[in-house]
């Protein structure tokens, strides 16, 4: 059997370097690429070592952790003891979950045959398993599942992110109360123009069944002022509530929103929950979340006090 060295220490390095990088944008601290490469130079010497019969006793659990501390060490420096043990965690961590895809994918693309000609029987009359995987099919899946492992993180990340600014939305109309997840949008600055209300935006699948039938599925292909045309004559219970709200869309010209003018409306944020009168619920015909997060975008305005928001003015 032919081993080639210097192509297992370019592989292990790169790998190296790949998983500490990895590490640091986990607990995102940026590493100095001289840093960076110095401590994965230090792991591939190491792979190459188990070829030194003589340097058999260094491959121990107390070395191969001692070796970890060091290209810790080397790459993010020691700042302080909790720093260096926050590194040191998901460098592991990054590290399993790596082996752990790899084995993973390659018990998946095996078949029966495979597995069972992978047996060997010990002495004692136990079995191991025989191991066999590519050097190429390594790189490349391991490649592979660290990009995987950092789209989910990013994803979480930003999802955790976005969690702190959804709350409950509790919309009360004569009786009748809807409830939602509403995402608090601190951009938003919509406000009817005469009234000076602040317009908070609900999708109106949530109001279906209290609208009318003819506006199933036009509220965001047509104009909201010719469905209001529509509405004369017709039996709408909450005709009197309806309000035209002109906005300005991304990329749009002016344009108008069907909004309804509600009795009371809860919003609770985290521990703190706040009642205003003062609002319109704008119905958007879409979907605001295309996972379903949220289905309401949630006034800045009504996430404090209502006396604190325009005060003296007429709802």
């Amino acid at each position: 059997m032919v081993v080639y060295i210097d192509l297992i220490f370019a592989a292990n390095l790169l790998i190296d370097a790949v998983l500490l990088w990895l590490t640091g944008w986990m607990i995102k601290v940026r590493i100095r690429w001289w840093r960076l490469w110095l401590s994965a130079l230090v792991g591939a010497l190491y792979v190459v070592m188990m070829f030194v019969p003589e340097l058999s006793f260094m491959y121990t659990f107390l070395i191969k952790f001692g070796l970890s501390v060091i290209m810790i060490g080397v790459a993010f420096g020691f700042t302080s003891l909790q720093g260096f043990l926050r590194s040191m965690g998901a460098f592991y961590i990054i590290n399993f979950a790596a082996a752990g895809g790899i084995l993973g994918v390659h018990y998946l693309l095996q078949s029966s045959g495979d597995i069972w000609n992978g047996i060997l029987y010990t002495a004692a009359g136990g079995y191991a398993y025989r191991l066999k995987i590519g050097f190429w099919f390594v790189l490349f899946i391991l490649l592979l599942v660290l990009g995987c492992y950092k789209a989910v993180h990013s994803s979480r990340a930003r999802r955790e992110k976005l969690e702190a600014y959804i709350g409950t939305v509790q919309v009360e109309i004569e009786g009748v109360t809807v409830t939602c997840s509403g995402l608090l949008d601190t951009g938003n600055r919509l406000y009817d123009p005469l009234t000076k209300t602040p317009v908070m935006v609900m999708e109106a699948s949530l109001w279906e069944e209290y609208l009318p039938e003819s506006w199933k599925g036009r509220l965001s292909q047509e104009g909201a002022d010719q469905l209001l045309l529509e509405t004369d004559g017709q039996s709408f219970i909450w005709q009197d509530r309806l309000r035209l709200v002109p906005y300005r869309g991304v990329n749009r010209g002016a344009s108008f929103m069907l909004a309804l003018k509600p009795d009371h409306v809860a919003v609770t944020l985290g521990e703190t929950t706040t009642g205003h009168r003062k609002v319109l619920i704008g119905l958007d015909g879409g979907t605001l979340s295309g996972d379903g997060a949220y289905r309401a975008i949630i006034h800045p305005d009504l996430a404090q006090s209502e006396s604190a928001i325009h005060p003296g003015g007429v709802a």
